[in-house]
Parts: C-alpha cells; structure tokens; sequence
C-alpha cells in the first residue's frame, strides 16, 4: 500500500511536529527532550486548576494531541503508532502541567495503557502530586466481555472534566464526575474494512471479504462481534443504533450523540449517516449531537462508530459551552433540517399548450435518440472528463418529452423560453445551463427576427459570450455552430447534420481545448477522441435526418 511516509520508525514524532506547525498547533508545544518529548501541552501551562491529561496510541488523530486546549486537555501524551506511551512519558506529562490542585488521568481501558498510566499516577503520587484516575470503557460489542475497549466516548470525558477544571472545580469532584460520565457513556463502530498500522501486508489480505462490513471491531483494528453481507446505508447505521439502544439503561433521559468518522469515509458519506441516523428509532431520544467528525480514527479504516451518553443539566451545559479546540466540533440540537421558503421563480410553463405535429414528433425523436446514444457517449467521455455527458442530455431531453403536453409547441417565442425554463431548471453540468442561455436568447431575439433558424444562432452568441468558448475551442460549439449556419442559410437538416459531422469529427485533430472540462486534460489524451458534445450534436441531428 502506498503511504505518505519517510520511515515508520519517525512517523510519530514528524507528525507531531507538523501538528504543532500547523493552525490547530497553535499556542502548543511538545517537552524538549527525554521521555516526554511526544507530550504535547500548552506552551504555558495553567497549573492554578486541577489538570486533565489523557494519552495513548498514535494513529488515532486528531486523538489524543488535537484536544489539548482550553477547556478539554492540558497535556496528551503519544506513544507509538497503537502502542501506550512509556510510563516516564506519562510522568513527565503529569509533572509538567499539575499544581496544588492536582491533575486527573484519562485511561482507555486497554492492558498497556492501564498498566502505564497506572503506574505514572502512582509514581507522581509519590512525588507528593495529587492524581485521581478515570478510566473509560464504553465498547459495548461484546456484552459478556470482562474489560470492555475505550472508543471514542472517551472524548465526553475529555470534554466534561475539562470544561469543570476551567469552571475551577475541585479535583474530587472532576474525578467523579469523570468517572459518571465514564460509566454512563457507550459505543459502538461499524467498518468496510480493517485498518493496515504500517506494515506493508497487501492491499488484498483484509480479513473482510469485498461484499462484508463488521460490527463492534475495535480501534486497532481489532475482530468485531460480527461480520455481515454488506446492506446499504440506511440498513447499517440501523444495525449500529439498534445494538446501541440494547445497552442503554432503562431511563427516558434524552442523550447526546457522537458520530466518529474512523478514519477514510468521505464527509458526503459520513453527512449521509448522520441522516440515516434521523430515521432510527433511537433517534427519538437524541437531544444533542457532535459530528459527524474524525475525532477518534483508526488510520486508513472505513468505518463509523456511535457514542452516547444521557444527558443531566451539568453534562448539557459543559457540552454546549463554547470550546475553541479546533478538532472538537460544536455540539448542536439534533433537529430535522431547516429550510426557508423558496422564492417564487418564472414558471417553466407559463405559456398555453399548443400543438404542432411536426415540432412534437422532433421533441419525441431527440429523446429516443438521446437515449439511444446515452452509454457510448458517457464512454467517449470518460475518456477525457468524467463520463457522464451523454446522461445529462438524455436526462435533459426526458425532462423535455416528459411535458411534450404543456409546451407552447405552436409559438416558437414561447417554446424557446420554455426550452430554456426546463433546462435551467433540470439539466445537469455546463452543457445543460448553455443550452438554457442559447433557448433563452432565441427567444428574446424572436422580438426583432421572427425566422426561428436566426433566433437560434442569435442565442449561440449569447451561449458563446456567457461561456466563453468558440470555433475551435473543442466544445459542442464545433459542430453547433455549423449546424445552425446551415439551417439560417436555408439548408435542409440532411446537410445541417453533415456540418455538424464535419465539425465534430473536426474535434478529433485539435490539441489543447480552449474550455470546459477537456481544457484540463493532457493534449496526449486527447488524441483521436471527439468533443464528446459536439459527437452528442451530431449524432443527434443525423438521428433526426434519417427520421
């Protein structure tokens, strides 16, 4: 697998350097040298307050150091990538930032970070620091399991004692309410996928098969309860609430939701979740929600997890207070999604329906044809864009057919602005709003050229200057233009769509493009490959000749 690395064996430390480089670093710092040089604190540490310190694994960003901050933690201490830090690292942490008011340690229950973090508290207890500990377990996969996994709800603990250290809580109280909110709290991740720590296996030895997903696997990429037949989205985010809401206590208590993106799923997919979310019945129970986010990852893992806690007065207000740590994300009421009322725009149709046999019979034709043509002018562009040129006039041209009964077929004036409504409003991509401009023009131009054919090419002006684009710019233009000439020169459509063959076949020897999407692309690539528009215009008008 390819990877963005000099060696594993220098990952940590780069990256936290250019953590603290960049706009989330700012006003950190990392202790200079020795067993704490991968803690990460505040470059003037407040040790009037009792001090929060939380820690573990690399791998996990921007957990643990990305939640150093004002109001969540004063220092995190990383260790190797899904490795505890050394328990000196974890001392030096505690004695860098901790006063008289003492300092509480953040611990997921895991053995290496339980037995170091351990230790560490105990060692600066002995240095006459007052230490408490929480130490969160909030997995709830396997029900039966003795030592459940610290996930991502450990962040609420973060949070909240964090924000109690800033209000100038005594340290009992924080641990307790820590150790509350610990208790209180549950999660559960769902992935596609297992997570690669850096250890060049193959890209295909991922223990879930192409079509599976897994249920309750852990942070380190650990086995989950189950492994299923993969189901849409909607179906997953079920499953996981589902499990979720099965651990929850008895109470009514609304809760506060956390959706963690684990580490590779795209913010559109992971808004996507949050939505399916809205349509589980867990969701009548949710107040408050954070995320959807990166907040705890798993490296490279395609997965979600769920985290939730019942909320009491203190806990919504410390989760609502304002907190500037970049890698935290506001918490907000769990809504339905607002709108405003649209404004009222120009019907599409506000022309009265008439008919005209020979208009309706070509309207109808272009749409048959325009499907037809569909796959092979998507392959055409695919090549040199994103393959979905031919999709987006047949949608134009179903769109179009589809209201061949409410179009002014009868009053060219009228039938171009309608044209021009209907793809402003339904066409997809360039092309489509192009279009809109040339109908739309025509009509306009009708007011002073009554001939349709010179209505049409006055209206590619207008595309031509709202575009850009001209002769020999490699667009639809190339065989358009011809087209129109022809048919205002008193042509018939057998050799208007002769032009335009010309001129699209004429797109296959130009190099660079002069616009759209193809201007992007290599000259190399463009060889020998037609305008994939001016390919649509052609075919078009010689599906119409031959009709």
């Amino acid at each position: 697998m390819k990877r963005f690395l000099n060696s594993r064996e220098t990952l940590v430390d780069q990256a936290i350097d250019g953590f603290l480089a960049s706009s989330a670093g700012a006003g950190l710092a990392r202790l200079a040298s020795g067993p704490g040089s991968r803690v990460v604190l505040a470059r003037e540490p407040d040790r009037s307050r009792v001090a929060i310190v939380s820690g573990g694994g690399s791998g996990h960003e921007p957990a643990h150091a990305g939640f150093v901050g004002p109001g969540m933690l004063d220092a995190a201490i990383c260790g190797d990538i899904f490795a505890s830090p050394p328990v000196d690292a974890v001392l030096a942490a505690i004695v860098a930032v901790t006063g008289e008011a003492g300092c509480l340690l953040v611990i997921k229950n895991y053995t290496g970070d339980r037995l170091n973090f351990g230790l560490a508290a105990e060692q600066a207890r002995a240095l006459g620091l007052r230490v408490e500990t929480v130490t969160v377990a909030d997995d709830i996969a396997l029900p039966d399991q003795a030592r459940p996994r610290g996930l991502a709800g450990t962040l609420f603990v973060h949070r909240i004692a964090g924000f109690m250290a800033q209000q100038g809580h005594a340290l009992g109280e924080i641990a307790a309410a820590a150790r509350a909110v610990a208790a209180d709290t549950a999660s559960i991740g769902l992935s596609l996928s297992d997570c690669d720590a850096y250890t060049d296996r193959d890209a295909g030895t991922s223990r879930l098969g192409p079509d599976q997903f897994e249920l309750g696997l852990g942070i380190h990429g650990e086995p989950g309860a189950e492994t299923l037949p993969m189901e849409n989205a909607d179906a997953l985010m079920q499953r996981a609430a589902a499990r979720l809401a099965q651990a929850l206590p008895d109470t009514d208590a609304p809760l506060v939701m956390l959706l963690n993106n684990l580490g590779t799923v795209p913010p559109i997919e992971m808004n996507l979740l949050l939505d399916a979310l809205r349509r589980t019945p867990l969701a009548s129970r949710i107040e408050l929600v954070i995320g959807p986010a990166p907040m705890m990852t798993a490296l490279d893992m395609n997965g979600f997890s769920l985290s939730v806690l019942p909320l009491t007065t203190d806990r919504r207000t410390a989760l609502l207070s304002p907190c500037t740590v970049a890698a935290w994300p506001a918490a907000r009421l769990f809504a339905p999604p607002a709108t405003v009322q649209a404004p009222k725009l120009l019907d599409a149709l506000q022309h009265e329906a008439s008919n005209e046999p020979v208009r309706r019979s070509l309207i109808l034709n272009a749409a048959r044809l325009l499907a037809g043509m569909e796959t092979e002018i998507n392959a055409i562009d695919a090549r040199i864009g994103d393959g979905d040129t031919g999709s987006t006039f047949t949608h134009a041209a179903q769109v179009i057919a589809g209201a061949i009964d409410r179009l002014p077929l009868a009053d060219d004036a009228a039938l171009f602005a309608a044209l021009g409504r209907l793809l402003a409003s339904s066409a997809g991509g360039s092309s489509g709003v192009l279009l809109s401009i040339m109908f739309t023009a025509a009509a306009t131009a009708q007011a002073d050229d009554p001939h349709w054919a010179r209505a049409l090419r006055a209206g590619l002006e207008r595309m031509k200057s709202h575009g850009g684009a001209g002769p020999g710019d490699r667009t639809m233009i190339d065989a358009l233009e011809p087209a129109l000439d022809a048919l205002q020169g008193g042509a018939g459509l057998a050799e208007a769509a002769q032009a335009a063959r010309d001129g699209a076949n004429a797109t296959r020897r130009m190099g660079l493009a002069g616009a759209g999407r193809a201007s992007y692309v290599p000259e190399a690539a463009l060889r020998d490959v037609p305008d994939p528009g001016a390919e649509t215009i052609a075919r078009l008008l010689e599906g119409l000749a031959t009709a």
